[in-house]
């Protein structure tokens, strides 16, 4: 028997109500019409570019809908944000490891390593393993405890190569 749950929101952080209000709105919408859930998060993007979550949504439903190019798109200029507000280095390969890594959404540069895993499971969906895998090996040595979750990656990616 089917029950209608309500929905109670996602918990996005500190962002703007008007963007926590366009994220709830495309959450929302994605299951039934996923060109409003996108336009909306993009609206969220426009109001707001520096609110990290939004490119999580973004990356997030291009990247289950096989639309990789703009996944990697979004994901790229979430990266870019998340290094620009932690104060990191715009290219990843120049970033050096932290200890002790934040914890929480809060934190621009956990957002950074874990959009960098998200950017290393892309690759994988877009057949560019070589990609991934310099991805991934920068995350052995920036998060080597797997916090934000790269491991999973990497056993994906072990998987396809064999």
């Amino acid at each position: 028997m089917h029950t209608d749950v309500p929905f109670e929101g996602i918990n996005f952080g500190s962002v703007p109500e008007e963007v926590d209000e366009l994220l709830q709105a495309g959450v929302m919408a994605h299951r039934q019409d996923k060109a409003a859930a996108d336009a909306l998060f993009r609206q969220a993007l426009a109001l707001d570019p520096s609110a990290l979550p939004t490119y999580f949504c973004l990356y997030k439903i291009h990247t289950y809908s096989g639309r990789l190019d703009q996944a990697r798109a979004m994901a790229e200029a979430g990266l870019a944000e998340a290094a620009r507000q932690a104060g990191w280095s715009g290219d990843w390969r120049l970033w050096l490891p932290r200890i002790p890594m934040r914890t929480g959404p809060a934190d621009p540069g956990r957002f950074a390593l874990y959009t960098l895993k998200a950017l290393a499971f892309i690759a994988l969906r877009d057949d560019r393993p070589a990609d991934a895998a310099a991805i991934l090996d920068a995350l052995r040595q920036l998060d080597p405890q797997g916090e934000v979750g790269w491991p999973v990656v990497a056993e994906l990616a072990e998987g396809c190569a064999a």
